[in-house]
């Protein structure tokens, strides 16, 4: 064979060699390729949610909180109120009257004051996923810490418009962390939604009370002041005392 021939082949075989060695490289490019966006998605996902500044509130006093309820568990009158988180008008209701209903009727062993979720601004019902039924749902999972009347506050505290984002996922988590909650006790509570069916129970209760917008306020099962206007402090009291009565 001549020198010629052998020459050809072993340059026909380097050739072969150059072109897998650079399939091979190309396909070692294709995985680190694929394995740098996998990992950049995963950064991407878990990475920190700007939430903003959270308002965050004394607690108030309120005697003998139990869930989410105030007060002596047999006083005589009990005062159902019925809200949303994201409704502005019980914002003005939690911070203008409540407190006055808690420290002269509640304080003073006349009545049982008896919170109720009814989140029904962004659909109606539990479990849509919307800004009223999850601030629903945070306050919820801080109940089962202890915390509600606390994340009650702390939720009208940052309250910021309807749908605006400030009951956002991220937010209500900061929120929950502001006010000392078991951070991953909370999280396992509020992404499965645990208590959907109590907060469900609430709405169904209200709707069949007639409760057709919030603040409702209800006095031994009768509503309270003008339809489609917030019950003052005056019309509450007015009505325990001819509950207590009766």
């Amino acid at each position: 064979m001549s020198t010629e021939k052998i020459s050809k082949r072993q340059a026909r075989r380097q050739e072969i060699q150059r072109q897998q060695q650079r399939q091979r490289l190309f396909v070692i490019g294709l995985i680190v390729l694929g394995v740098s966006f996998v990992v950049l998605g995963v950064i991407w996902q878990n990475r920190p949610v700007p939430v903003g500044e959270i308002v965050t509130v004394a607690p108030a006093a309120r005697p003998n909180a139990d869930g989410t309820s105030v007060g002596d568990a047999n006083a005589s009158v009990t005062i159902d109120v019925f809200e949303d988180f994201q409704c502005p008008a019980c914002q003005y209701f939690t911070q203008s009257i409540e407190p006055r209903v808690i420290e002269n009727l509640v304080s003073t062993g006349k009545a049982r004051y008896v919170y109720h979720n009814y989140p029904f601004l962004d659909g109606e019902g539990a479990g849509n996923g919307g800004e009223s039924d999850q601030s629903a749902n945070a306050s919820m999972c801080a109940n089962e810490q202890g915390k509600f009347w606390e994340m009650h506050d702390t939720l009208y505290a940052n309250w910021d418009g309807e749908n605006q984002g400030a009951f956002s996922n991220a937010r209500l988590q900061a929120m929950a962390e502001s006010i000392g909650l078991d951070r991953d006790a909370f999280e396992e509570c509020f992404d499965a939604n645990k208590y959907e069916a109590d907060i469900q129970a609430d709405f169904d209760l209200g709707k069949e009370m007639g409760v057709s917008g919030t603040p409702t306020v209800f006095v031994n099962g009768k509503p309270v002041g003008q339809e489609g206007k917030i019950a003052t402090y005056d019309e509450i009291a007015q009505a325990v005392e001819q509950a207590l009565s009766e």
